[in-house]
């Protein structure tokens, strides 16, 4: 029987997820579409009763339910659970809407990509401290990076997180610049990384090492003004767009038991974007 899978959010037609999926399908021979659902919050409950009468094997969740959707789930896994937000359900073999969060592991998973695995006794400074950031976190320190220092204009919303997790600390925007030259990994997490046309950078990269690596979360635009910044003071960088492909890539084994290729569909999209 044909599988169908979904993409639930408000707004969702910028989403690049059905195409990739779809394509992911095509590759593989399988028998499945995804498809791009707007739902709106009040709609949210109605919505997942419906995706379960209606068959559905699984869904991807994004902006502004990940946290929201939480109650009408029957279980989560430990990293989504740590992390209070999903954006993957799996429909179990019995029947059961399970929660997982593939984004900080896919986030992960580029990184290393690009730079490799040598990394993680590296002191890494992590700006922001909204769902994004807090799910990076986790996961950074699931995979053994314990080296982690988290900035945020509002310093108490990063020591939630540094309390939470048991390791790192928590400093100020302006002792984050001060202090940027003892950071190897710089990940930027806030909307300074959405070339809006009027964004602010968190902190001037003035103090920051040649050589150190800098990644954005954000994939579109690819080159993020903190990217362009970090670029020409001579870092390593890291687009947010493998983030995008191996969250959805972690999705897609979940419900089908498969990685797809990764590669490819990161040469698709990076043409699309009008990146090289």
């Amino acid at each position: 029987m044909k599988k169908w899978f979904a993409v639930i959010g408000d707004p969702i037609e910028h989403s690049k997820s059905p195409a990739m999926h779809n394509a992911w399908f095509e590759e593989m021979s399988i028998d499945a579409t995804y498809i791009p659902i707007h739902v709106s919050s009040e709609q949210l409950e109605s919505a997942v009763a419906g995706l379960k009468t209606l068959g559905t094997s699984g869904w991807n969740v994004t902006i502004p339910h990940k946290t929201a959707i939480i109650p009408y789930l029957d279980e989560l896994d430990e990293l989504a659970q740590k992390m209070g937000a999903v954006n993957t359900v799996v429909r179990t073999t019995d029947g059961k809407l399970k929660g997982f969060n593939t984004d900080g592991v896919g986030f992960v998973r580029s990184l290393e990509e690009a730079v490799g695995s040598s990394h993680k006794d590296k002191p890494v400074l992590l700006v922001g401290a909204g769902g994004a950031a807090r799910g990076i976190a986790f996961a950074m320190q699931q995979q053994g990076y314990n080296d982690l220092t988290i900035t945020n204009r509002t310093v108490a919303n990063a020591q939630a997180i540094v309390d939470e997790m048991g390791i790192g600390r928590a400093i100020s925007l302006k002792e984050a610049e001060e202090t940027l030259a003892d950071f190897s990994i710089i990940v930027q997490m806030t909307s300074a990384g959405l070339a809006t046309g009027n964004f602010s950078m968190p902190f001037s990269l003035n103090r920051l090492e040649k050589g150190a690596i800098v990644a954005d979360i954000v994939y579109n635009p690819l080159m993020t003004p903190f990217l362009q910044a970090a670029e020409e003071k001579g870092a390593t960088i890291v687009t947010g767009l493998g983030m995008f492909v191996h969250q959805g890539a972690i999705s897609f084994e979940h419900w089908l038991g498969n990685y797809p290729n990764t590669n490819s569909m990161i040469a698709q999209l990076k043409a699309q974007l009008g990146g090289n």
